[in-house]
């Protein structure tokens, strides 16, 4: 009976150790240990990174940039300086714009997409993003020569309609041409008798009217030659003064429509933009049609062929396209309008954005985003 009191007792006591041990502090450290504090996986590393992740980029001097070893950049350098910190290992997708960048990240394709990327609402409501690393904004690249080019002038007389009145002041020359050959053929016993050379002759005179207003000719026919002298004499004068007060106008015209200088001389040209990027979300918000290119290459290329007016895009890219390619004449102008910053944005499916944003704030109060600043752009002025 005894024995079987203190097999009992012991038995308690063992069930009761166990107890104790199930609900004690170790036991909570084993639960917790495989997640980390927030519900974040076990395949995390330093900070509660993935050990290896997918980024997507897009092609965005000088932010991106593809290298013989890979891809650079101020971007790409600030991504892999944290990451590295993090212990993490990057796989870099290219995606053609911002849009399917931007897609591919909510998707959960990629798990961070870096870039010049502007936080904007619309973005922020199918991805995370960091703390900003950047400041931003849209500005405006125009032709260097734009109004001063000889196509400028022949467009601006199209659009005035006053080429077709030079056509038939050219067929009236052609006319008078032909006729005043054959009048001098007929009574100028001097002019000569070859056609070509008569011709040649005769639209000399025809021209020296029209141009200067003079006629250096012999009169044949006293009074009546010098009525239809001063006659011809009046005609030239109206078709200088005519063709000098046009091309005048059209000159002023160009002057003072044809310059660019900020967004608010923009209504009614001929815009291009970044497809995917915020100046096209502007664009279409406000009902403005654009042309969308797919780097700023192809932009700079359409604007040099006259078949846009202007660029809008990001500030920066703009003014490291201009700094970096002195050989195209083109200007960044105007202020920096519809100011934004730039952030890395980050997938829903991952735990990166809050590690990502404290590595971001050591780099900025390390002065690391300053340094990386003055590489891509140089020195504040």
């Amino acid at each position: 009976m005894r024995k079987n009191l203190i097999s009992r007792l012991f038995m308690v006591v063992i069930l009761a150790g166990i107890w104790i041990a199930g609900s004690g502090p170790l036991a909570h450290a084993q639960d917790t240990g495989g997640t980390g504090g927030g519900g974040e996986s076990a395949d995390t590393a330093t900070g509660g990174a993935p050990k290896r992740v997918r980024v997507g980029v897009h092609l965005s001097p000088p932010f991106v940039m593809r290298s013989a070893d890979g891809y650079t950049g101020m971007a790409v350098e600030l991504w892999e300086n944290i990451t590295k910190d993090l212990n993490v290992e990057n796989d870099y997708v290219s995606f053609a714009n911002v849009r399917e960048l931007v897609d591919a990240a909510a998707k959960g394709e990629v798990d961070a997409a870096v870039t010049n990327l502007s936080i904007t609402r619309k973005r922020a409501e199918i991805i995370d993003f960091t703390q900003p690393w950047y400041d931003g904004g849209l500005r405006i690249m125009v032709d260097g020569q734009q109004g001063a080019g000889f196509r400028a002038m022949v467009r601006g007389l199209r659009d005035a309609g006053y080429l077709r009145s030079y056509a038939w002041i050219g067929f009236v020359i052609l006319v008078a041409t032909v006729l005043l050959t054959i009048f001098d053929r007929r009574f100028d016993k001097n002019f000569p008798k070859r056609w070509r050379d008569g011709i040649a002759e005769s639209f000399y005179t025809v021209m020296q009217v029209a141009m200067s207003g003079r006629m250096n000719r012999k009169n044949l026919f006293g009074w009546i030659g010098r009525i239809w002298s001063g006659v011809w004499l009046v005609i030239g004068v109206a078709i200088l003064a005519y063709i000098t007060s046009t091309v005048t106008s059209v000159m002023t015209t160009i002057a003072l429509t044809n310059q660019i200088n900020s967004v608010g001389d923009l209504p009614g040209k001929r815009v291009g933009v970044l497809h995917g990027t915020t100046a096209q979300d502007l664009a279409d918000e406000h009902g403005v049609a654009v042309q969308p290119y797919s780097d700023i290459d192809e932009a700079v290329a359409a604007l040099l062929a006259d078949r846009i007016d202007a660029i809008v895009a990001d500030g920066p890219v703009l003014e490291y396209y201009a700094f970096t390619n002195p050989e195209d004449p083109v200007e960044v102008v105007g202020p920096i309008f519809e100011p934004d910053k730039y952030g890395f944005g980050i997938s829903h499916n991952t735990n990166l954005a809050r590690p990502v944003t404290l590595e971001i704030l050591d780099a900025a109060e390390e002065d690391y985003v300053e340094e990386l600043r003055e590489k891509y752009f140089g020195e504040r002025s």
